[in-house]
């Protein structure tokens, strides 16, 4: 068994587990089961919350008052932070990356409800994003204050636990559901969830894969960060696992036309699986994933006879209403 490191309860799980029976007979391959981490809690619901239970109780452990995040204007983990922030009594301060004044729309408005400080940066200001966590976090210390910064989707070594815990939770879905599934699906954009899932697999013996598909960047990226964060992992909590034996499996075959940018098939799908399975995805993360997801299986790359799939819904709903333009209606 491996021990947990301190947590708060801020998750609603374990998150429902249950097969996609319309959507399986359509595609015709594979049974689909779907993990609802979109239904974590709430306005804070995704897969942040899982990462951020460890994140949060590392800052609170350390004295600190504020947390500093970063993430795109529309970013899923930003929201969720400013939300739980303000439900601890923490100052939050988010760095958004964008390129043009911002309308308040989606997960920037519920970060702006949220009472969040928050500090506008262009696509080129975020490459020295290291930088602006060094100077935000002495801003406060000459204030008084103590800051928290936690990276871009809370991936790190302390954030992988969230992950870490959930491929526990799938497990013991899979035993339930009498299932052996060929594949764990889900989007990947900062890496964590990725790492935390692929460890956690390896650590609670889940013989099933972790296929990640990617809404940015490439293989080579991801190989590196996922790599990156596991290391961090094991520089923090020093273990006998190898590392660097871990398999890191990416596509990058659906990015689209760039980070949160997709093209008419991801809207088209999105609203094909809201009306067959009542599931409603994002045209950042979910869409792509599983517009991906359903591309292999048609092309065969899923057959039936390695077993079922399952797809991690990772949240995104407050995403999909900054995009609704796209949706024709």
């Amino acid at each position: 068994m491996i021990a947990y490191p301190e947590k708060l309860s801020l998750a609603q799980t374990p998150t429902p587990f249950y097969p996609l029976e319309r959507l399986s007979a359509l595609l015709g391959g594979p049974r689909i089961w779907i993990k609802r981490d979109d239904l974590t809690g709430a306005a804070t619901t995704g897969n942040k919350v899982r990462k951020l239970e460890f994140l949060f109780a590392d800052a609170l452990a350390q004295g600190c008052d504020t947390i500093i995040t970063s993430g795109g204007v529309q970013s899923n983990h930003c929201r969720a932070v400013a939300l739980l922030g303000a439900q601890l009594g923490l100052k939050v301060h988010l760095l958004l990356r964008s390129d043009s004044q911002p309308l308040p729309i989606g997960n920037l408005l519920l970060d702006q409800l949220a009472g969040a400080t928050i500090s506008h940066y262009s696509v080129s200001e975020f490459k020295a994003l290291d930088r602006l966590f060094e100077y935000w976090q002495n801003h406060y210390r000459g204030q008084g204050s103590r800051a928290y910064a936690i990276p871009t989707g809370g991936s790190n070594g302390v954030g992988m636990w969230g992950y870490i815990a959930a491929a526990e939770e799938l497990g013991n879905d899979f035993t339930r559901a009498g299932i052996c599934p060929q594949a764990i699906v889900h989007a990947t954009g900062s890496g964590g969830t990725q790492a935390g899932l692929t460890l956690g697999c390896h650590v609670h013996k889940i013989e099933t894969s972790v296929k990640a598909y990617a809404v940015c960047d490439d293989i080579a990226y991801f190989q590196h960060k996922v790599l990156a964060d596991l290391q961090d992992w094991q520089a923090r909590y020093p273990s006998q696992i190898d590392i660097n034996s871990l398999v890191i499996d990416t596509c990058d075959d659906y990015v689209g036309p760039a980070y949160g940018k997709a093209g008419p098939e991801i809207f088209a799908l999105i609203k094909q699986v809201a009306a067959m399975e009542g599931l409603l995805l994002d045209p950042v993360y979910t869409g792509k994933a599983f517009y991906g997801m359903c591309e292999d299986i048609k092309k065969g790359k899923y057959s039936q006879q390695e077993g079922d799939i399952v797809f991690l819904h990772t949240g995104g709903l407050f995403g999909l209403f900054a995009q609704q333009q796209y949706l024709g209606y």
